[in-house]
């Protein structure tokens, strides 16, 4: 999880660069979850965690707003989920999720990214095999926190993939259908201000490839020109950048 933690915290660091490509790909994503699963964070928990994710990250509260206000009308922009799968360079797996109103110009746009990169787009299914989709919460704690925390969450019946403490910080994955149940037991005993480095909803891979010298730069070139693209919202990849 060390590892995989220090990947995301680099994405999160690179994709933070353009505050205005943040806000926008967070109001579309809202939006999306409000007009499929209901305005009311209460009701609609992929909303709640959407909402509470954007606060932390600092989008304008009007931001917000305004994408919850959008999904209230009837019709609008149609946007639909699409996930590519495929190849980097070193052989790193990739899964590349989007948000879309046109398949065929994110389909184009996407494996522009993968050929610059001398990637190459494979079949659904490829590479999201090799990965597993987990809610994970990260939050500063000691050595003597980890029994706590296990405890907490077995008397929560919360089921547990893995809990691991490095460099001062606890990391727990669970299934995704158990992230607001963790999140529960976790607030029961630290309290309500918890304040998570890590709170979200992610593919970690299973196994890691090492990446190094031309491989790493063409990895990172090909990784710019997907965050660069409006339509991806998230990015994820087996890469070890040695």
């Amino acid at each position: 999880m060390g590892r995989a933690f220090q990947n995301r915290k680099e994405s999160m660091a690179r994709t933070s660069l353009n505050k205005a490509r943040v806000y926008s790909r967070y109001g579309r994503e809202i939006y999306v979850s409000a007009k499929s699963g209901g305005l009311d964070p209460n009701g609609n928990l992929s909303l709640r965690r959407l909402i509470e994710k954007a606060k932390k990250d600092q989008v304008p509260t009007h931001v917000i707003e305004k994408a919850i206000d959008k999904a209230k009308g009837t019709g609008g922009e149609d946007f639909t989920l699409a996930r590519y799968e495929g190849f980097g360079p070193g052989n790193v797996m990739v899964i590349v999720d989007c948000l879309t109103d046109n398949n065929n110009r994110t389909f184009g746009e996407v494996r522009t990214c993968f050929n610059k990169g001398k990637g190459k787009l494979g079949a659904q299914g490829s590479v999201a095999h090799m990965f597993d989709h987990r809610a994970i919460l990260a939050f500063k704690g000691a050595e003597e926190d980890e029994e706590k925390v296990l405890e907490a969450l077995m008397e929560a019946d919360v089921d547990v993939s893995d809990i691991e403490l490095d460099d001062g910080i606890i990391s727990v994955l669970t299934p995704t259908t158990e992230h607001f149940k963790a999140k529960g037991a976790l607030a029961d005993i630290y309290g309500e201000d918890l304040d998570f480095e890590v709170d979200e909803i992610s593919f970690l891979p299973q196994v890691h490839t090492e990446i190094s010298g031309d491989d790493a730069e063409l990895l990172n070139k090909m990784l710019e020109l997907l965050d660069d693209c409006e339509d991806v919202q998230q990015v994820y990849h087996n890469g070890e950048f040695v």
